[in-house]
Parts: C-alpha cells; sequence; structure tokens
C-alpha cells in the first residue's frame, strides 16, 4: 500500500471514529416497539338524534305546552311505556300530580343529549325531574362486542344529570338505578349493577336524589318473572306501581303535588 492509500484510509478511519460518517442505509424496525393505541371515543357523550316519529314527538309536545310542571320524566322506552303497560298507573299520578313524558323508545344518553340541544327543556319549568337511562348503551353490537365501556355510559348519564342542572337549576332530580334485565343472573345485568354503584355517588342530597328499587323488580332467586317484565326487559303495570311506590315519599318530602 502506497501512502496516498494510507492517507486515505487514515482519514475515512477518523470520519467514523467522530461520527460525521452518515449512515446510507435506515435503521432496522423496532419490533419490539408497541403499536400506538386507537384514541376512544366517548359516543355516549356526543348528541346525535335518534331517528323516529317519537323523537319528533317528544320534542313537539314539549315545546307545544311550556309552563309548570310538577314532574317530566326523561329515559327511554322504559320511560315510554307510562304510556303503553303502565298507562292506569300514570292516569293516578296525572290526578296527583302536572306530568309531562319524556321517554324515548330505543333511546341512548346521547340522544337524550341530542333532544336536549334541540330545545326539548326550553320553556319547561319542572319541580322534578325523573331520570332513567343507560340500558341501550349496555347492548353489544351483532358481533358481541360493546361500543361502549362501563365508564363510558357512567359518564353519559353523568352528562345528562349536569345538562340538566345546568338548564334547570331549580328542577330538583331523582336518578333511578337502572332497571335489572334478562330472565336469569348475567353479564349484562352485572355491568348495570356496577354502573349504578357510581351513579349512586351523584346523590348530593340537595338537588340530586339517587333511588334504585331494582331488587323490587326481580324474584328471590334472581329470575325476572313475566308478570313483572313480559320480556325481562320492560315492566308490565305491577313494575310501574313499584316505581309509582318507590318516588312517592321522596315526592312528599321535595313538596311536590297538587
Amino acid at each position: 500500500m502506497n501512502t496516498k492509500h494510507i492517507l486515505i484510509v487514515a482519514a475515512l478511519a477518523a470520519v467514523i471514529q467522530t461520527g460525521a460518517y452518515a449512515q446510507t442505509t435506515a435503521p432496522a424496525p423496532d419490533t419490539n416497539a408497541a403499536a400506538a393505541a386507537p384514541v376512544h371515543v366517548n359516543k355516549a357523550l356526543i348528541p346525535v338524534k335518534h331517528q323516529g316519529a317519537r323523537t319528533d314527538l317528544v320534542i313537539q309536545r314539549a315545546k307545544a305546552a311550556p309552563g309548570d310542571y310538577d314532574i317530566e320524566f326523561i329515559g327511554d322506552s322504559i320511560t315510554q311505556g307510562w304510556e303503553g303497560a303502565g298507562k292506569n298507573v300514570w292516569q293516578e299520578l296525572g290526578a296527583k300530580y302536572k306530568i309531562i313524558n319524556m321517554g324515548v323508545s330505543g333511546d341512548r344518553t346521547e340522544h337524550v343529549l341530542w333532544r336536549f340541544e334541540q330545545g326539548q327543556l326550553d320553556g319547561i319549568k319542572a319541580k322534578v325531574a325523573i331520570v332513567m337511562i343507560g340500558t341501550n348503551n349496555s347492548n353489544k353490537n351483532k358481533d358481541g362486542t360493546d361500543t361502549y365501556t362501563d365508564a363510558d355510559i357512567l359518564e353519559g348519564v353523568t352528562a345528562i344529570v349536569n345538562q340538566l342542572r345546568t338548564r334547570q337549576p331549580d328542577t330538583k332530580i331523582i336518578l333511578l338505578g337502572i332497571f335489572p334485565r334478562g330472565k336469569a343472573f348475567n353479564d349484562q345485568r352485572g355491568r348495570l349493577l356496577e354502573i349504578n354503584q357510581a351513579l349512586a355517588k351523584l346523590d348530593d342530597g340537595q338537588n340530586i336524589f339517587y333511588i334504585d328499587f331494582g331488587s323490587q323488580l326481580i324474584e328471590a332467586d334472581g329470575s325476572i318473572a313475566p308478570s313483572m317484565m313480559k320480556d325481562a326487559l320492560h315492566p308490565g303495570e305491577a313494575g310501574y306501581k313499584i316505581w309509582d311506590a318507590a318516588i312517592e315519599p321522596k315526592l312528599k318530602e321535595l313538596g311536590v303535588g297538587k
């Protein structure tokens, strides 16, 4: 090797040693790096319209008859059912209180929030709002997956309570525990029980009152009798009588009534 070659080799060695020699090949991928987790979006909080005539009906009902009410009922098909299986008990309630039904079959928390945004509560001044919502959020998709986590459902119901406090600051809220469902013990019923435990914490003893009478809707062996809920989800008249009896003491305590 001549002197020229020796100098070239020495220069290259110096460049590599000082880090000035650029890599011409990309580094090998890190196979141990965890893939970025997808961002979870809580759909229970994003207002969206539940398509159907009932949605439009209850919004129009409220706008067509503004004013003072003793009780506004807010919820899904179980609340709507006061006009069906519970109609006899509803008539009895109507004899004692001025009431309005804002229940929509199939509603999830995001649908109730949408109705609020459309002005359903505008012009309504209720002494008490009775809220029972969330069971439809707990339903599984056709492929067996869940759209909502338990925390999502809790946040959705909490958002409704917070909206009521903001939009109707003088209205007291009776928040009901989500009813048990299914003919016998099942995972979905267990989910709802856990959510109810957290919902109970919203009771502040001043403006928000939590009432859970779900245990009265089931039998001693944990089953739900057809006489109570024909489809193990929607109460029959016996269920609405239990509902009526469960809220009466709190309504009297709050001075509601004619």
